[in-house]
């Protein structure tokens, strides 16, 4: 493929400087050739094709054709046009300004550091809130690496190249046409390797893959080159991160090998999970996996050898259908003049949502005011606040049975409840909302907009809105 030259203009667009020259594509600086403005800077991406290049490279230019039209959001690039396979295949979309992981690896490697496990956790939050963002619209992305996630100067991630994914309502080309494993080595998941496409947790092992090399500088499987190398994660455990880094918390390492399960349904089940993990460390329970200093013993992975020779898997179920499955429920308590028969109610219909939902995560949240704290009694402190109200949402889970559901505990503190529990669903992902229902007459209702109505008429979620219970206005 002939390197496109500065100045020369195609299809209404004026060519700029080349940015990248890879063996897949060169990327270019573009402008419109009438020189009216454009919304936001693009580039021009051009697939490389020439004889010898193998079906993979015109499938993907397709595929990215295809899906990078669909996708909407802050995490992917946004469309401008595309050019065919007749005359010059090309993808004009925005140019995302930010460095991407594997700039920031290679900065890391040249200053002989590795990043805290805070910057770890930051990082890896964003690329799982823009995986979420993904799955949540039925697109896997199946070639997650650090060359593929670009940091934006806001702090929230951007993911590039759609060239292998798939999306659950459109024909999966790749699988249609190539009969073998597609993806990355270093990041492939277990079940790619053996042709199976489509499931949103793989890509959450490839998450993993990226957060061992940020803790580590190493990769956890290596680089094999051959499908036999690859075969090797359907059974096999990398080094625990600790092993490489002795300053690194047991709770990165739980998160971590938790992505990096061999099988998908051990796996974190949707990257919300993952995120909401990274940003409440102290709330993650730590097992065997973050404790891990050693290997895995050879007798653990011969069995898981022998398991995965018969194992036959099977493509799961849609992206949003997997998320829903397995959602992360919000519940609201109140926090004073609650009877005990309101509580009972709500916590009755936790557990109702939580027995139909394995492996739900459950947050238990109240929302304190202003007012209920003082910054010169210390028994009215902000900690002390807290404290108090931690141990009152403690109290009442305790009946439930959550030995299965990872749950965390929240105290807000706001003026506005109904904004303050918004704010929270959509800041961590929240699949649904449990809060108590007004108990106000309808005459009332048609003039003042209760907090569990505008929550109801607000979230980016499902409410479930429990009877007799407390109005949240007197929280």
């Amino acid at each position: 493929m002939k390197r496109l030259e500065a100045g020369t203009t195609l299809d209404g667009f004026c060519i700029g400087a080349c940015l990248h020259a890879g063996g897949m594509a060169h990327i270019y600086e573009v402008t419109y050739a009438d020189q009216r403005p454009a919304p936001f800077a693009m580039v021009m991406k051009v697939p490389r094709m020439t004889a010898g290049d193998g079906a993979e490279n015109i499938v993907s230019f397709e595929v990215e054709h295809q899906i990078l039209q669909l996708l909407q959001g802050k995490h992917v690039p946004r469309f401008v046009a595309a050019g065919d396979l007749v005359t010059l295949p090309y993808l004009v979309m925005e140019h995302v300004p930010g460095q991407t992981l594997q700039q920031r690896l290679d900065h890391f490697a040249q200053q002989h550091t590795r990043p805290s496990a805070a910057d770890i956790a930051l990082m890896g939050a964003a690329v799982a809130r823009a995986l979420h963002s993904l799955h949540q619209q039925n697109t896997c992305h199946l070639d997650l690496k650090p060359a593929n996630v670009l940091m934006h100067p806001d702090g929230h991630a951007v993911l590039l190249d759609f060239g292998l994914s798939c999306h659950a309502h459109y024909p999966d080309l790749l699988a249609e046409e190539l009969r073998k494993a597609v993806g990355s080595p270093a990041w492939i998941a277990p079940e790619q390797v053996v042709g199976v496409r489509g499931d949103p947790r793989s890509d959450i092992f490839a998450l993993g893959v990226v957060l061992y090399e940020l803790a580590t500088g190493e990769l956890p499987f290596g680089n094999p080159q051959t499908n036999a190398g690859m075969r090797q994660r359907l059974w096999m455990d990398p080094k625990p991160p600790r092993q490489w880094r002795d300053d690194l918390p047991e709770w990165l390492q739980e998160v971590v090998q938790r992505c990096l399960e061999p099988e998908a349904a051990k796996r974190y089940p949707s990257a919300a999970h993952v995120a909401f993990d990274l940003e409440n460390p102290e709330d993650i329970q730590v097992t065997a996996r973050g404790r891990q200093l050693q290997g895995t013993s050879f007798w653990t992975h011969f069995k898981r050898w022998f398991k995965a020779a018969g194992m036959h898997y099977q493509p799961s179920a849609m992206p949003t259908q997997q998320i829903d499955e397995v959602p992360i429920v919000m519940v609201a308590v109140p926090n004073h003049e609650a009877s005990d028969a309101t509580l009972y109610a709500l916590r009755q219909a936790v557990a109702r949502v939580l027995k139909n939902r394995p492996g739900a995560r459950l947050t238990v949240v109240t929302v304190i005011s202003h007012s209920q704290t003082s910054a010169t009694e210390s028994a009215k402190s902000e900690t002390s606040v807290h404290r108090q109200h931690l141990t009152q949402l403690r109290q009442w889970a305790q009946p439930l049975d959550i030995a299965q559901h990872p749950t965390s505990f929240h105290v807000l503190e706001a003026g506005d409840v109904a904004h303050a529990l918004l704010r929270y669903a959509e800041g961590n992902h929240v699949s649904m909302i449990v809060m108590g229902a007004a108990t106000h007459g309808l005459q009332m209702q048609r003039f003042v907009t209760t907090v569990p109505i505008k929550v109801a008429m607000e979230a980016p979620c499902t409410v479930m809105l429990v009877k007799q219970t407390l109005p949240f206005e007197r929280l």
